[in-house]
C-alpha cells in the first residue's frame, strides 16, 4: 500500500506528508482482501480496528436469532466501519459483510488512545476526522429511520428514492443495494416490494433495471 493511495481519505484530512506516515507506522495498519459475502466482523465480538474500504464494498447488517436481517448501511469505497466500537471498546451489535470481494484496511486505534505516548499533531487531527466521520455515520443512520417511519411499502420506496435523487442531484441514479438488501434496508417483505416497484413502473412512476433507477414526472 503506499501513502498515496490514502492521503486524500477523509480520516487523514489536514494531515502533512510527515504526520500521515508517523500515523500509519503508530497505528499498525494492515491490509485484507475478502471474497463476497465473508464475514469481516461478527456481531459479539470486539474489536479495536477502524475499517476502510480501499476496494469493493461492505454492508453493516443486523442479523437475529431467528434468521432475521436488517441492512443498516452500505460502506462504499474510501469509506469507514467500526469506528465508534473500535474507540468505546464496546461489543459489535451488527456483522460488516462483503458486499462484493473488497479489499480492507485496517487501523489499531487502540494505539491512539495510548495514554503512555505524548501528544502529537497527527492524534488530535486523526481524532477530529473520526468525530467528523461519526456525525456521518449517525446522519446515515436517521435517513433510514426516516425512509423507514412511513407505514405504506410505497411510501418507504418512495422516500428512498427521492432522498437518492436529491443527493446525486439527478432523477436517474444506480443504488447500492440489490433487491433483497433493500427490502431489508427498508425492513420489507422481499416479494411486496417487488410488486410495488412493478405498480409504480405500470403507473408511470419510475423505470428500473436491476439497481439502476429512473424517477419519472407525473403527468
Amino acid at each position: 500500500m503506499k501513502i498515496n493511495d490514502i492521503d486524500k481519505s477523509r480520516l487523514f484530512h489536514g494531515m502533512s506528508a510527515k504526520e500521515l506516515s508517523s500515523c500509519l507506522d503508530s497505528l499498525q495498519t494492515r491490509e485484507k482482501k475478502y471474497i463476497k459475502d465473508d464475514v469481516i466482523l461478527h456481531a459479539g465480538e470486539k474489536t479495536s480496528n477502524i475499517g476502510m474500504v480501499l476496494a469493493g464494498s461492505v454492508t453493516i447488517e443486523s442479523n437475529d436469532v431467528w434468521g432475521n436481517c436488517t441492512v443498516l448501511s452500505h460502506v462504499g469505497k474510501n469509506q469507514y466501519f467500526a469506528e465508534t466500537y473500535a474507540l468505546l471498546g464496546e461489543v459489535l451489535l451488527v456483522d460488516v459483510i462483503a458486499n462484493e470481494d473488497c479489499t480492507i484496511l485496517f487501523f489499531d486505534i487502540r494505539k491512539l488512545l495510548d495514554d503512555n505516548k505524548k501528544s502529537s499533531s497527527w492524534k488530535e487531527k486523526l481524532l477530529k476526522n473520526i468525530l467528523f466521520i461519526s456525525s456521518q455515520k449517525n446522519l446515515v443512520l436517521s435517513k433510514r429511520s426516516f425512509h423507514t417511519s412511513p407505514k405504506s411499502c410505497r411510501g418507504r420506496l418512495l422516500s428512498y428514492l427521492n432522498a437518492i435523487a436529491v443527493q446525486t442531484g439527478s432523477a436517474e441514479f444506480d443504488i447500492p443495494f440489490n433487491r433483497q438488501q433493500l427490502a431489508d434496508y427498508l425492513n420489507l417483505e422481499r416479494t411486496n416490494m417487488s410488486k410495488e416497484l412493478s405498480r409504480m413502473k405500470d403507473e408511470g412512476l419510475i423505470e428500473f433495471r436491476k439497481s439502476h433507477f429512473k424517477l419519472l414526472k407525473a403527468d
